[in-house]
């Protein structure tokens, strides 16, 4: 294995090092989606505009080196979806780009709720960011805001004018936590004319969409562009209990104002404000098999599949348990109907914020700019997706529910969460040329504030007398601990154990304040007409304070003697770095470029709220050599871009399931470290565009990430109730989830002349993804996927006098109604961490692997009138 990855490794290399890196394309065009220029490049044509009749491809403007620059002579390594492509895509939020449209760029939704993604490109994907004092490893943008948090990122998109794909480290111009690169949102700035669109859909489930953009006429040097967007789709998997939320909703509606004041050629400042709301409910969790490693108690080498990654067990204690009655295993197709009712409320995200750019022409040399940004996030997670499907396991007994004791048992956890989020940043930057010298320089601030609360109370009750199935009091009380007295519970204590805020046990609570600082700059030297030589650099200290305020029901803040003998250290850290960035690219023709590219990212370190001990973790590193080729031939008919890299990442942050041991027993916690060695991460890609013919555009990407995280030697430590503490070291294999060995994408673009102006548009994209790892401590993967799209529009239908113009299309999503699970979790058919003995483990809470399936096909008809 480790010969072939060697060889694996040097023939990627020796590939990148002859041919190749980056990339991007402008993909086909659609109608109804009017053309703008690109934000400050009133020269510039907009990403996906078609060429006219007979003409070449047209340029495509692009902003990844803080300047407005051709696609085609930027080297960087980047993909670019414009207004159009998101139209024929039916994008309506960033979780619709989950099916594969950028090959490199991976995007999933977190279990418990939609809005909050897991961004990753280029094999950076951090599993759990859902912490707040953890970090996402890819930068997300919106005109030139960064957006410190993945909540609420799956809210409605705004009128967007294109989205840029950053691949690679871009940690020189935009800093921390884009090891990966950058997702960068560019929204339509005010045009200074009255003009607008107005968009409306209905669909299956339900669902339906609108979207109101208005240009208001400039006056006294004011310009303003008014948004608004609403967007729903019913529950794909209903919910059996009467007057509750099912499975995949969503309900999003926004607005956003924005106005640009233009006093004089030289000096624009745009001020805008949005808001946003997403109501939403997770994918349903389904029981895909019933204890499929064939746990059974005994020697651990009698079940050799019955084996936890990081464990020395050598004997299995406890038995499986029978599954609760009515409960539906089904591992090959998507539920419509879940098999048991339980009470779920939608989850809400709410985003909001003001930004202000101010862009000041100092003189022909120099261009400075301000970009000032205020934002919050407000989450409010309900998540009852897995029902009977997780643990707790089915496991009749005493229980003792509001002082009344009953025989039976308590299940389906419900995941509840709140999130607070505030941020300031603002940065500064000089942008010209200087004779031959291209440059940016700049100054950076980030201030954000973050709060949260955890708790997971078992919203559902089995009564085994009576075969009965009940919702627990939301302000339920649990008694645990009694011993029965002539059918009577004894003593034992009494905690809260309901849904609702104020009845909650909480399981966790903490509250972080990062501070970000940060100098940079990058110069290119336009040698000749043809070379080009860039060099840069950023350094940025980075602080961080956190608190771990509760701990399975504890309060640290009213107890720090539990604190204190659980371990607990407050978070006060604080990391330097300096990331370079060299670059030469070279113009071998008008229409052929190359670059070789040397880049350094990192992603900053935190602790994990998910332990007792508020467990600290370092930072992250990495370094990548890249290159690149882009090119455009057959009368710029044709435009091949190829990109090559290998990344080193060194301190890999990693989640481990790991025992520690507390002031009142031992718990399994969800553990992150950072893995010694250097993970190695190896890619290609490739992205073509062909206009064979007139009216014609064909569209095909790929991309080729191999990984390798280096085995971690895990230890398992537990203390005896007599102080007597036993360890054991096993190596453990880590993997980097959501992360395709193989991705391709393909679309092909028609358009019919109907008529004197009209023209019936045909779109038709599939994407397909190899299989994946979910979870990085598991090397058991999700399912391989292959989803087709389509769009078929009949555009520039003149209306009255012909100013206005109306199109009107029908599309669909995953039309031939593909099934495939995105997410599989083995973590519920293996046996527990040990709790009580290193070399014994219990398979009392062992179920079965649940997961999720992807979304079902979805199609609707829509119109679009411009005016």
């Amino acid at each position: 294995m480790t010969f072939r990855s060697s060889v694996r490794a040097r023939l990627l290399a020796g590939f990148a090092a002859t041919l190749v890196p980056v990339a991007a394309h402008a993909a086909p065009t659609s109608p109804d989606a009017t053309p703008v220029a690109a934000a400050d490049a009133p020269a510039a044509t907009p990403a996906d505009a078609p060429a006219a009749e007979g003409e070449q491809m047209a340029d495509i403007v692009v902003t990844a080196t803080r300047r407005e620059t051709n696609l085609q002579q930027t080297p960087v390594a980047i993909s670019v979806l414009g207004a159009p492509a998101l139209v024929d895509r039916h994008v309506q939020s960033l979780y619709d780009l989950a099916d594969g449209g950028v090959p490199s760029l991976r995007v999933a939704t977190f279990e418990a709720r939609q809005s909050a993604l897991t961004v990753g490109i280029r094999g950076i994907v951090p599993l759990d960011a859902n912490q707040p004092a953890r970090e996402q490893g890819v930068g997300i943008y919106v005109d030139g805001v960064y957006l410190g948090r993945q909540h609420g990122l799956n809210a409605a998109l705004f009128d967007v004018e294109r989205i840029e794909v950053l691949k690679g480290p871009q940690g020189t111009l935009f800093g921390r936590n884009t090891e990966g690169g950058a997702l960068n949102i560019v929204t339509k700035a005010p045009s200074g004319k009255f003009e607008g669109r107005v968009r409306a859909g209905i669909g299956n489930y339900g669902a339906y969409n609108g979207e109101l953009h208005l240009d208001l006429p400039e006056y006294h040097n004011f310009s303003v562009k008014l948004d608004g967007v609403i967007q729903y789709q019913g529950a794909t998997t209903k919910n059996p209990l009467a007057g509750q939320t099912g499975w995949n909703y969503f309900d999003r509606q926004g607005g956003r104002a924005a106005v640009r004041w233009a006093p004089t050629d030289a000096l624009t400042n745009d001020f805008s404000y949005d808001y946003g709301q997403d109501k939403n409910s997770p994918f349903y969790s389904q029981l895909l098999n019933y204890n499929p490693n064939g746990c059974v108690a005994g020697a651990q080498s009698a079940a050799p599949a019955c084996y936890l990654p990081g464990s020395a067990y050598t004997t299995l204690t406890g038995n499986v348990k029978a599954l609760m009655p009515g409960v539906v295993v089904n591992g090959n197709s998507r539920m419509k109907v879940a098999d048991i009712g339980v009470p779920q409320q939608p989850s809400i995200d709410q985003t909001h914020g003001f930004t202000n750019i101010l862009k000041y022409k100092l003189s022909p040399e120099v261009e400075l700019r301000s970009i000032t940004a205020w934002r919050g996030v407000d989450a409010t997670q309900w998540d009852n997706s897995g029902g009977a499907h997780r643990v707790p396991v089915y496991n009749p007994g005493n229980v003792v529910i509001n002082g009344t004791p009953y025989n039976g048992a308590l299940f389906s956890r419900y995941s509840l969460a709140d999130l607070r989020q505030r941020q300031f940043s603002q940065e500064f930057q000089a942008v010209g040329t200087v004779d031959r010298l291209d440059y940016v320089a700049g100054l950076f601030y980030f201030n954000e504030h973050v709060s949260d609360d955890a708790a997971t109370p078992n919203s559902n009750f089995y009564n085994a007398a009576t075969g009965q199935i009940s919702v627990v009091d939301p302000c339920a009380t649990i008694t645990t601990g009694f011993t029965v007295v002539n059918g009577l519970p004894v003593g034992g204590t009494t905690s809260p154990a309901g849904s609702q805020p104020g009845c909650r046990s909480i399981d966790r609570a903490s509250a972080v304040v990062s501070k970000s600082y940060a100098a940079y700059g990058q110069v290119t030297w336009n040698a000749t007409d043809a070379l080009h030589l860039t060099a840069g650099g950023r350094y940025t200290h980075d602080k961080k304070r956190g608190a771990l305020l509760f701990s399975r029901n504890v309060n640290y803040v009213t107890n720090p003697t539990a604190a204190a003998a659980n371990g607990y250290k407050p978070l006060d850290a604080s990391w330097d770095r300096f990331n370079p960035m060299v670059t030469l690219a070279y113009d071998f023709t008008s229409d052929v470029h190359g670059y070789v590219k040397y880049a350094t990212g990192y992603r900053a370190g935190g602790a994990s709220s998910r332990t007792s001990n508020y467990q600290a973790f370092n930072p992250e590193d990495v370094k990548s050599y890249e290159v690149g080729l882009k090119t455009q031939f057959w009368d710029r008919r044709v435009r091949l871009n190829l990109a090559g890299y290998i990344m080193d990442r060194k301190d890999s942050q990693v989640d481990i399931s790991s025992i520690q041991t507390t002031a009142t027993g031992n718990f399994n916690n969800l553990v992150t470290i950072n893995a010694p060695g250097t993970t190695k991460i190896r890619g290609i890609e490739a992205e073509l565009t062909v206009q064979p013919v007139e009216n014609l555009t064909l569209n095909a990407s790929y991309a080729y990430t191999y990984t390798r995280i280096p085995p971690v030697l895990i230890t398992n430590s537990v203390t005896s109730a007599a102080g007597v503490t036993t360890s054991t070291q096993v190596l453990q294999n880590f993997y980097i989830v959501f992360t395709p060995r193989n991705a391709a994408t393909g679309s092909v673009d028609y358009a019919l002349p109907v008529g004197n102006d009209s023209k019936l548009r045909f779109h038709l994209d599939a994407n397909y993804a190899q299989a994946t790892q979910a979870f990085d401590q598991f090397a058991t993967k999700a399912d391989a996927s292959f989803i087709v799209n389509g769009r078929i529009a009949l555009g520039d239908i003149a209306l009255g006098d012909g100013v206005q113009k109306m199109t009107v299309a029908l599309w669909g999503r995953n039309l031939f109604d593909t099934q495939y699970i995105f997410r599989r979790d083995p973590s519920n058919s293996l046996p527990g961490a040990p709790t009580t003995n290193v070399t014994s483990g219990s398979i009392n809470n062992v179920l079965g692997d649940y997961g999720n399936f992807n979304a079902p096909r979805t199609y609707g008809v829509e119109a679009l009138v411009n005016f």
